[in-house]
């Protein structure tokens, strides 16, 4: 049902990098890129990612209780991509590990303008 999901960025360069890692990890690339906008994903694939500066010119803020969920094919991708979050200067919101019953395995982290993200496994 969801198509894709942006996040806002007031360093559209300096925070690409970010993204261009998770993506790598994930097995997809840049789809598309504009002068203040790029997009991650696969055409015809699941969810993308896309990262802009805000089109009413204002500074890009962080939205109090939003979360964008990057579904991983096993646990080790989701340590594996929670480590790359912080290696490309993002900051740990909540270590890898079990949440909860029912096999949910996730980890919690923000991007360089502070937009939080996870990745994911159940099972």
């Amino acid at each position: 049902m969801i198509g894709y999901v942006t996040v806002g960025t007031n360093d559209l360069h300096g925070s690409a990098p970010f993204y261009d890692a998770l993506a790598k990890e994930l097995g997809v690339g840049r789809m598309m890129e504009e002068e203040t906008y790029i997009a991650w994903g696969m055409p015809g694939g699941g969810a993308g990612i896309g990262l802009t500066k805000p089109f009413d010119g204002q500074p890009a803020t962080v939205g109090n209780g939003v979360m964008v969920a990057l579904e991983a094919k096993d646990r080790a991708q989701v340590d594996r991509l929670h480590a790359i979050a912080l290696e490309q200067g993002g900051t740990c919101e909540g270590l890898p590990g079990p949440r909860g019953e029912g096999g949910f395995y996730a980890a919690y982290f923000r991007d360089r303008d502070g937009n939080k993200l996870n990745a994911f496994t159940f099972g």
